[in-house]
């Protein structure tokens, strides 16, 4: 082994902290820098699935994120009267490929597991952010960062694994990277749980290219959702009262739980609005600076699977890393170019979406509403379901991971 190799990680969200997780593992010095005061518990329901699975597996870590579990035993499609039209149970097995896995979680979380889980070495430095990124001049290795609050540090690596709007990604990459909309707005939030509520994911498609959603969590409340498509980023502009003003607008009228869904969001302290788009890289490196998650690759909840490729990926880039012992540009070069050759094909096949989405999701007309539904009972029928399935199941690598010696 040589020097001592300094890696700096942005982002603390899932993808940060697996990758803090293996590279600690495999001996790197690593210090973790998010930007929130905290790392944020709470968030939305994801899953993980596939090869995702398996890296969870080996951190050791696939019981801790079964004990929290959101509860969650499927999926249903309602109408606006709350009826039934149609539903997917999870079967018990981690080869559950309905829209419900098996290893349902909170997004908040799956990051309090992965980053309680990382060794004592890793550094955690909340409430900073990076503000400036250099290659150090004159020299063959190290990536000098400069912090809001105008320190400057050298690091061996910078890992850049923030969401879909990186800031620090467009310090590095500048405009190349490609933001993609997708036309669809998604809004959550956190509202109270009735007696009436279950333990089923419950989904209303409504005209007007409106979708809602009610999920179970772990610790006593709702996860609610709001889909809708528009034509740009119409609440970019608007503060909070004026987005959930414009939310409740475009929702009026609509049945089922939707009141109670807009009445939450007005009292909710954790509502977030996304203009869904995915994100695309030419390149997801540059000198001693790596792109991982969102930041190089979202997929958006549409796309799915997110959760998993984050933690496939920081394996996927910390077994490559390994075997970098003098860590000179030339060095991580030829190590982040294995690690792309390995995660792009994957990636790729995430992000292609099935043709017609998300349009043929949330159509415009009742009449166009009316078929979505029947095509959904067609597919919970035994006949169709395996192959209906294969649409939700989740990142799945031709093959086998890397070795990554810790």
């Amino acid at each position: 082994m040589g020097s001592t190799r300094r890696v700096l990680v942005t982002g603390a969200s899932i993808a940060g902290p697996a990758a803090a997780f293996w590279l600690a593992r495999a001996g790197f010095e690593v210090t973790v820098v998010e930007r929130a005061p905290e790392l944020r518990e709470g968030g939305q329901n994801i899953d993980v699935r596939a090869t995702g699975r398996e890296v969870l597996r080996r951190m050791g870590l696939e019981q801790a994120v079964l004990d929290r579990n959101t509860g969650e035993v499927g999926t249903r499609f309602v109408d606006e009267d709350g009826s039934v039209l149609a539903e997917f149970d999870v079967d018990g097995s981690e080869d559950s490929d309905g829209p419900t896995a098996e290893l349902e979680i909170l997004r908040g979380a799956l990051a309090r597991v992965v980053a309680d889980a990382c060794p004592e070495t890793v550094r955690w430095r909340f409430g900073a952010q990076v503000v400036e990124v250099h290659d150090v001049a004159d020299a063959d290795r190290g990536v000098e960062v400069v912090l809001d609050d105008g320190s400057r540090e050298t690091y061996d690596v910078l890992v850049v694994a923030e969401g879909v709007g990186s800031r620090t990604r467009a310090l590095v990459l500048g405009e190349e990277p490609q933001e993609d909309p997708l036309g669809m707005y998604a809004v959550y939030g956190t509202i109270p749980r009735t007696d009436a509520d279950d333990d089923w994911w419950r989904i209303l498609h409504a005209p007007d290219s409106r979708q809602a959603a009610l999920r179970p969590d772990d610790v006593g409340t709702i996860r609610a959702n709001l889909n809708f498509l528009a034509d740009g980023p119409v609440l970019a502009d608007l503060d909070h009262a004026g987005r959930l003003a414009a939310i409740r607008e475009r929702y009026a009228g609509v049945g089922w739980e939707v009141p109670r869904i807009l009445d939450g969001f007005d009292a909710a302290d954790d509502l977030y609005v996304d203009w869904l788009r995915q994100v695309r890289c030419p390149t997801w490196h540059r000198g001693s600076t790596v792109l991982l998650g969102d930041a190089a690759w979202s997929l958006t909840p549409l796309g799915g699977g997110g959760a998993s490729l984050a933690l496939v990926g920081a394996y996927v880039l910390a077994a490559h890393l390994a075997d970098v012992e003098e860590p000179t540009r030339d060095a991580l070069a030829r190590a982040f170019e294995r690690y792309e050759e390995w995660m792009r094909p994957l990636v790729e096949d995430a992000q292609d979406l099935p043709p017609g989405v998300p349009r043929l999701a949330a159509p415009r007309t009742r009449a166009g509403v009316q078929v979505l539904r029947w095509g959904v009972r067609v597919a919970a029928s035994s006949p169709v379901r395996a192959l209906a399935q294969r649409v939700t199941r989740g990142p799945q690598a031709e093959r086998e991971l890397p070795t990554l010696e810790v």
